[in-house]
C-alpha cells in the first residue's frame, strides 16, 4: 500500500495507512508529535488524524515491540510514593510489618492472598504482582566459589594469633591447611562446603572483601563458641520482647553499660563478641546465626564512642529480633559513615533509633530544636539513657559532628573489652 502526502498551507497531511516498516513507524511518530503540539479538538480533521495515527502506531508496536511488565516490588514502591504511604500502611495487605519489610527487600514472595489484597487495595494488576519478586541470594553456588586459601589475610590472621605456622617461611601447603582448618571449623564444624551455604546481607559486604570478612566472621563465631553461658543457653525469640529491649537500653546510663548489655544478652542466648575489623573492611557490626542456632552479634568498635556503640548494638539486635532466621545467614553492616539504601537496613536503623529514644519523645523534645549541654543531660535522664545517645542523635540530624563532641563518650568503650 502506498502512502501519499499532500500539502495543506505550510503543513503536510499524511494519508494514513497500516504501519509495516520502521521508517513508517518513525514518520508517524514524528507526525503524532507535530499534531499533539497543536492540541487539536477531537471533532476537527487534525484531531481525527491524530487519533487514527495513534491507533496505527499502537497496533504496530503491539506486534513488534515487547514491553516488560513492571517489577512487583517497584510497582508497590511507586504506589507508596504516589499515595504517600509508609510501610505500616501496607500491613493490612501483608498481615504484619515484618512481611512488608521482607517483601520490599526482596526476601519474601507474595502469596495468592497477598496478591489479591494488594491488587484490590492498591490497584496494581495481578499479572504484575504474579512475577518473581525475590532477589537471588548473594550466595555464590559451590561451582563458583573456588576458595583460594592463600587469598585470606594470612599476615593479619597470624599477627592476631588466629592461626599458627611452624615458621615465617611456611610452605603454601602448610599455610593453606592452617587457614582452611580455622575457617571451616569456626563456620561449620569442619563440614566441607559450609562456606557456600552462607547468605551475605548488609552494606559492608562486597565480593572484593569476602576473604577478610569471612576470616573476621570466623573469628567472631570461634570466640562465641568458647563461651560456656552462651553455648548452654538456648535462644528463644520470645525472650527478646520490648520490655527486654527497653531494659537493655536503660543500661546505657551506666559507665559500664556496654559490658552489662553484653551480659544481659548472653542471658537469653545472644553472644556479643568485640573483634576489631580487618584492614580494608569498613565494618561496624554484624549479626549472624551460628551452627547451633543461636544468634551472634559482632562489634568492631571502629569508632570508640558511647553513642556509636549503642546505635550499632541496637541495630544488630533488631536484625536478630526481626530478620535473622537460618544458620549461615549474616548481616555485615557499615553504619557510621554510610547511609543504607536497603529496606531491611533502613528498618533496622529506624527501630534502633526508636528503641534508644522513643519517636514521640523525640518529636516533642525541646532539646531537639534548641540543644544545649544542660538540656541534653536533662533529657537523657528523663529517657533513662546516656547523654551520648542524645548528643549523637543531634549531631546526626544536624550533620555537624563538631557540636557537643565532648558529650558523645569518645574513648569510653574499648577499654571495657580490653
Amino acid at each position: 500500500m502506498r502512502r501519499t502526502v499532500r500539502s495543506i498551507g505550510n503543513k503536510c497531511k499524511m494519508k494514513p495507512a497500516v504501519v509495516k516498516t520502521k521508517e513508517q513507524h518513525a514518520e508517524y511518530l514524528a507526525r503524532i508529535e507535530e499534531l499533539a503540539m497543536s492540541d487539536p479538538a477531537p471533532n476537527t480533521s487534525a484531531g481525527a488524524e491524530l487519533e487514527l495515527l495513534a491507533l496505527l502506531v499502537e497496533s504496530y508496536e503491539e506486534k513488534h515491540f515487547q514491553f516488560d511488565l513492571p517489577d512487583p516490588v517497584e510497582a508497590v514502591k511507586f504506589r507508596m510514593m504516589e499515595q504517600d504511604l509508609k510501610q505500616v500502611d501496607l500491613v493490612p495487605y501483608f498481615g504484619s510489618r515484618s512481611r512488608v519489610s521482607e517483601f520490599l527487600s526482596r526476601q519474601r514472595p507474595l502469596t495468592v492472598a497477598m496478591i489479591r489484597e494488594i491488587s484490590e487495595g492498591l490497584g496494581i494488576p495481578s499479572d504484575v504482582l504474579l512475577q518473581e519478586s525475590v532477589a537471588p541470594e548473594t550466595t555464590k553456588p559451590a561451582s563458583d566459589l573456588e576458595w583460594n586459601w592463600l587469598d585470606f589475610p594470612v599476615k593479619e590472621m597470624l599477627s592476631r594469633g588466629w592461626i599458627a605456622l611452624s615458621s615465617k617461611k611456611a610452605t603454601p601447603e602448610e599455610t593453606t591447611t592452617a587457614v582452611q582448618r580455622f575457617i571451616e571449623q569456626a563456620l561449620g564444624g569442619a563440614q566441607a562446603g559450609v562456606l557456600t551455604r552462607r547468605t551475605f546481607k548488609g552494606d559492608a559486604f562486597t565480593w572484593q572483601s569476602v576473604y577478610s570478612l569471612t576470616a573476621w566472621q570466623a573469628r567472631v563465631l570461634q570466640k562465641a563458641a568458647a563461651r560456656d553461658q552462651w553455648s548452654s543457653t538456648k535462644f528463644c525469640i520470645e525472650d527478646m520482647n520490648e520490655d527486654f529491649l527497653r531494659g537493655l537500653v536503660s543500661l546505657s546510663q551506666f559507665d559500664d553499660g556496654p559490658k552489662r548489655a553484653v551480659d544481659k544478652l548472653a542471658g537469653i542466648g545472644v553472644s556479643v563478641v568485640v573483634e576489631e575489623h580487618l584492614a580494608k573492611t569498613k565494618l561496624d557490626g554484624a549479626a549472624m546465626v551460628a551452627s547451633n542456632g543461636n544468634p551472634v552479634i559482632g562489634l568492631t568498635l571502629r569508632f570508640d564512642r558511647v553513642d556509636n556503640f549503642w546505635f550499632t548494638l541496637m541495630h544488630e539486635v533488631v536484625h536478630v529480633w526481626k530478620h535473622l532466621s537460618n544458620p549461615g545467614e549474616v548481616f555485615l553492616d557499615r553504619l557510621m559513615d554510610k547511609e543504607s539504601t536497603e529496606a531491611v537496613e533502613k528498618e533496622a536503623n529506624r527501630l534502633a533509633r526508636d528503641l534508644l529514644i522513643s519517636r514521640a519523645a523525640w518529636k516533642s523534645a525541646n532539646v531537639r530544636q534548641f540543644p544545649t549541654k544542660a538540656g541534653i543531660v536533662a533529657f537523657a535522664q528523663e529517657q533513662h539513657v546516656h547523654p551520648a545517645i542524645v548528643a549523637g542523635r543531634i549531631q546526626k540530624e544536624q550533620e555537624n559532628y563538631a557540636v557537643f563532641s565532648d558529650l558523645v563518650g569518645r574513648g569510653m568503650v574499648k577499654h571495657l573489652f580490653a
